[in-house]
């Protein structure tokens, strides 16, 4: 038969939220640093299409 979990506490609830929110910050501040860096075109560590590629193409 299935028993009830005990009850977690509030302050480990909030520190793995505390924990999910930092990573998210953390991904958002490194997609918003790689997409300045493709605008300026100081990207080196992907490969991303351009409109010289696709000119080529036709």
């Amino acid at each position: 038969m299935a028993v009830p979990k005990k009850k977690t506490s509030k302050s480990k609830r909030d520190s793995r939220r505390s924990h999910w929110k930092r990573q998210a910050q953390f991904e958002a501040q490194k997609a918003l640093s790689i997409g300045k860096s493709v605008l300026t075109g100081r990207a080196e560590g992907f490969y991303y299409p351009t409109d010289e590629d696709e000119d080529e193409d036709e």
